[in-house]
């Protein structure tokens, strides 16, 4: 994580509820939360897709509690909001491929779970929850750049339960009056997102091959781009989000991405130039569900939250690349 300060409030007076803290954005929320004084951290998360190598580290704070428990749990949500003052949710069944092959799974995660939250965090006065939502939201919208209201059909199941999200967020909002903001992440990369599982995303899995002398496998021609955006702007949106002025945090919904776009041809390029290496990628299949082009406007996040992203993608790349490395020595020491 870098040296960025993205709130100005003293954040020892308040608890934070971060659910799927176990999780790759979630361990990083965590980690700025607990480094910059926060009075109490707790995290929610079954481990299903978290790993609790990514909170090992914050074991030793005495204002950290992790609470092994699963969104689809009424009363696990409940408790966990007990006492909290603002909550991050991050927890959900992500990637598009596994909603297309399990999307009961998904539904009951990302939507059940969701409700959960939303609820426990209303029944226990909660002052504000921020929520991640997905570009996937966009679907079939042709439009570049998106901004937030040129939404077409979903193409996954996935997608669908994140607009379902936002249309929950925005009735909560306005049928009970709570402060609910969400967040449309495009792309999130960075340091402890997982190679591993039949879902990994293209960073991590292209980072493994190139460290393990592999070729790593492309979908489609490569040409698909996306605007990939390093988890610290992530964070830096969830804490922007989470002080900025009230009448902002009603039911609203931003696209949090760089505002630029790479193809993952190109992007394979720069991981090849950090390790030095002249492996080539193997081609196959385009994958159902996928959008070919993603592209963010992030002019509402600006205006309204002060966001601006502060690491581009290609810093965001050597980053990601020199930590995977580091844990590859350290695993083989």
């Amino acid at each position: 994580m870098g040296n960025g300060i993205f709130h100005q409030e003293d954040l020892s007076k308040y608890a934070f509820l971060v659910t799927g803290g176990a999780g790759f954005i979630g361990s990083h929320l965590v980690e700025y939360l607990l480094k910059n004084g926060a009075g109490k951290v707790s995290v929610l998360d079954n481990l299903s897709t978290g790993l609790i190598e990514n909170v090992r580290l914050f074991e030793s704070s005495p204002r950290y509690q992790f609470i092994n428990a699963d969104i689809c749990d009424p009363e696990s949500c409940m408790n966990a909001c007990k006492g909290a003052d603002f909550v991050f949710h991050q927890a959900a069944l992500g990637s598009v491929p596994r909603s297309i092959k399990d999307p009961i799974a998904t539904n009951q995660s990302n939507i059940n779970g969701f409700l959960n939250i939303l609820i426990a965090a209303r029944d226990n006065n909660v002052k504000r929850v921020i929520y991640a939502s997905s570009s996937s939201v966009f679907g079939d919208s042709p439009a570049l750049p998106k901004s937030e209201n040129q939404l077409g059909n979903p193409l996954s199941p996935y997608a669908v339960t994140k607009r379902v999200n936002e249309l929950y967020g925005h009735v909560f909002a306005k049928v009970y009056g709570m402060q609910i903001i969400g967040l449309r992440y495009f792309n999130i990369f960075g340091p402890r997102q997982s190679p591993g599982g039949p879902y990994a995303a293209a960073i991590p899995l292209f980072i493994q091959a190139l460290l393990d002398e592999k070729s790593p496998c492309i979908f489609g021609d490569g040409e698909q781009s996306r605007d990939f955006t390093y988890v610290d702007n992530a964070v830096q949106a969830n804490l922007r989000a989470m002080f900025c002025a009230p009448e902002i945090a009603v039911g609203e919904v931003f696209n949090i991405a760089v505002g630029d776009r790479i193809t993952v041809n190109q992007l394979f390029e720069h991981l090849r130039e950090s390790a030095g290496s002249a492996i080539k990628p193997t081609y196959t299949a385009e994958r159902a569900g996928d959008v070919k082009h993603s592209l963010a406007d992030i002019s509402k996040a600006a205006t309204m939250l002060g966001y601006h992203p502060e690491v581009q993608v290609k810093e965001g790349l050597q980053r990601t690349f020199e930590w995977f490395k580091q844990q590859t020595k350290q695993f083989q020491s």
